[in-house]
């Protein structure tokens, strides 16, 4: 009948329109590189018995300086990885860097926990491990060294480092507020290969 058609047509269409609406934001889901740092169950005691539900450290960055970690809580494990990634979305920040670098040396408290970085040449590496790694590596820094002191805690190392990203200053605005050229305060390696003057 032609009533029908027009109707299945007319869904049709809107059914391509909501496709078309939510590509943009499925693609940007697909961009973000998004791991999994840590996922504790942990148990309360009620009149019935234990009921368990798990926690979620999640790491969300763009590979392009700008990088966010956000905590997930669930009674399952899908339900608390998806709060945490959403909530970890939701706070990425732009953090300066240096080529494949950061400026400079810098260090992190968070609790318990400490997390020292400082750059390093082209060819280091990620010299880092646990949740270090996972949110420099998010964040696009591909040579770095890193020292974690003090608490093992996965959550508390994870927010040390955003905590020692969050130190970083822009090198060209530092240069400028010092009266010096951007150049000076770059790492020794990328001054022509010289010690240069301390900065």
């Amino acid at each position: 009948m032609p009533g029908t058609r027009q109707r299945d047509s007319s869904q049709r269409d809107n059914k391509d329109r909501d496709r078309r609406r939510g590509r943009p934001q499925e693609e940007e889901r697909e961009q973000l590189d998004e791991r999994v740092v840590h996922i504790a169950r942990t148990a309360k005691v009620v009149k019935g018995g234990r009921r368990f539900s798990f926690r979620a450290v999640v790491v969300v960055g763009d590979n392009h300086g700008q990088v966010g970690y956000g905590v997930g809580k669930a009674r399952e494990v899908p339900d608390a990885v998806r709060k945490g990634s959403e909530r970890a979305r939701k706070m990425m920040r732009l953090f300066p860097m240096t080529g494949t670098t950061i400026p400079h040396a810098a260090i992190g408290d968070f609790s318990a926990a400490r997390v020292l970085i400082r750059p390093a040449s082209p060819g280091t590496g990620v010299i880092a491990g646990g949740g270090v790694r996972a949110v420099l590596e998010a964040a696009g820094i591909h040579d770095i060294l890193t020292k974690s002191m003090g608490s093992a805690n996965m959550l508390n190392v994870v927010a040390a480092t955003f905590k020692a990203l969050e130190m970083l200053k822009n090198p060209e605005e530092e240069a400028k507020r010092r009266g010096k050229p951007a150049e000076a305060l770059a790492p020794f390696w990328l001054r022509g290969g010289g010690r240069g003057e301390p900065s």
